[in-house]
């Protein structure tokens, strides 16, 4: 750089004397100095602004990404109302894993009556709606062993012969008079009985049976069958229809053989409630007789009947087993005894339950429990392994109690609350009130627990009368 011919050639300078080669030379010092500072100033200013733009970038980029969560999220609770929002929304809707409105769901309507259900489903699309599927898939990841569902059939109208495949059913009349039929192993005893309101039905696993409504009112029962998978039925007709012209006239053996099997006709409409607008025409005797032999107690029970559990805050009435019969009359020996010999039976037992009254928390060792309100209202609250707000139950709602879980019930309307409750055992119940368990354990073990003084827990009363069913 001190080649002042590239200087000069550099400056575009072609002559210049040595006095003004110096000044030059100064000047350009100078220039080159302020050159080098407007540089580190430009590389500087450069910089910041890559800085700038960098962070502004970034910035831009976050606030897209919360903006596009933000609006899925939006989205998601538009289109379903009943979407998770916060925690306390979590915790609202895990009522429906423990509730849901039968009374209110979808109604299946045949000729001679309609069903509703409280059901697990294989295929989501057959719920109603969001809540009716968490109930499902709560009793069904729970193995409750339990579906509930309800049965109106219309004076005359014939629930038809059929059986079920997989599972048990036990029914509780509420209202109205119907006609059974129960046949068993080989036909060997077809036991028929008529039931009234309060009384309770049984039909074991793939066991033939009808029912016919001989009132003038509707039937309407409560039936729980054992099975928290999807419910699997065959009709008779059904049946009789699959199978091949030569196959039902070889078994039946009819006269005319196989033209009488030709004359009958599927009918387009499902006939599992049947009720023909010609029955008159059809039927010219009835009888709706009741078996003599004792195999009627197999599956009948009396439970309107049975012996009353009286308590300061209500009733309880069971239809269920009870080791060596013990509390029971002869007729409620044999149905006990048929629970206990067939798998996955059902306990089954009426609860009422004063204004104001409540059964106390409790829990169950060795069943889940699941209920129907037939009338009046009442508050739910159950401690599981999450919390679970109390909740209103009214007619027609379904409750269920998940084995170990502690439950309570309070009747909160001026008529008492009145419901039948299956269990998922066919041996003795066992249950475990909160007095109970409070005055089995050490008021020391009490005192380290709760942090009190133990003679606090003396104020804890005991009482003569048993408090399940208690009132304030």
């Amino acid at each position: 750089m001190d080649n002042g011919g590239f200087e000069m050639q550099e400056d575009g300078i072609a002559n210049s004397s040595p006095q003004q080669f110096q000044n030059k030379k100064r000047h350009h010092s100078f220039v080159q100095d302020k050159k080098g500072y407007f540089s580190l100033l430009r590389i500087f200013l450069v910089c910041f602004l890559a800085c700038l733009i960098t962070t502004a970038i970034g910035v831009l980029i976050l606030s897209l990404v919360y903006l596009g969560h933000f609006n899925t999220d939006t989205s998601k609770d538009t289109m379903n109302p009943d979407a998770e929002k916060s925690p306390s929304q979590d915790i609202k809707n895990t009522q429906y894993s423990f509730m849901t409105h039968l009374g209110k769901s979808k109604v299946f309507e045949f000729q001679g009556g309609a069903t509703q259900w409280a059901r697990f489903r294989n295929n989501p699309q057959d719920y109603s709606n969001d809540n009716e599927l968490e109930f499902g898939t709560s009793i069904n990841s729970r193995q409750s062993k339990m579906t509930v569902g309800t049965l109106r059939i219309a004076s005359n109208g014939l629930r038809v012969p059929h059986w079920h495949l997989n599972a048990n059913e036990h029914g509780f009349l509420v209202q109205g008079k119907a006609w059974i039929g129960v046949v068993d192993d080989g036909a060997n005893t077809v036991a028929t009985y008529n039931v009234t309101a309060g009384q309770v039905i049984f039909f074991p696993k793939n066991t033939l049976h009808w029912v016919k409504n001989v009132g003038k009112e509707d039937c309407l029962f409560i039936l729980f069958f054992t099975t928290h998978e999807e419910l699997k039925t065959l009709d008779v007709d059904d049946a009789f229809f699959s199978l091949p012209e030569d196959i039902a006239a070889r078994s039946l053996k009819p006269q005319d053989n196989v033209q009488f099997i030709r004359t009958f006709q599927k009918q387009k409409e499902d006939q599992e409630i049947n009720l023909p607008e010609n029955l008159a025409d059809l039927i010219q005797n009835v009888s709706y007789v009741q078996s003599e032999n004792t195999s009627v107690w197999k599956y009948f029970y009396d439970l309107k009947g049975s012996k009353q559990f009286i308590f300061p805050g209500g009733i309880i009435q069971w239809a269920r087993y009870r080791k060596n019969g013990v509390g029971l009359n002869d007729n409620e020996k044999i149905y006990s005894e048929s629970l206990n010999t067939h798998e996955d039976a059902l306990t089954l037992g009426t609860l009422r339950i004063y204004s104001n009254g409540m059964k106390q928390p409790h829990f169950h060792f060795n069943a889940h429990e699941i209920g129907y309100v037939i009338s009046g209202c009442g508050q739910i609250g159950i401690a599981g392994d999450k919390p679970i707000p109390e909740f209103s139950v009214g007619i027609g709602d379904v409750f269920f109690f998940p084995i170990g879980t502690q439950h309570y019930i309070k009747s909160t309307c001026t008529e008492d609350l009145y419901m039948i409750s299956a269990f998922c055992t066919g041996n003795q119940l066992q249950s475990l009130d909160m007095d109970d368990y409070f005055h089995a354990t050490a008021d020391h073990i009490l005192a380290q627990l709760f942090l009190k003084k133990q003679e606090e827990f003396k104020k804890i009363p005991s009482f003569p009368n048993d408090q399940s069913l208690n009132l304030p």
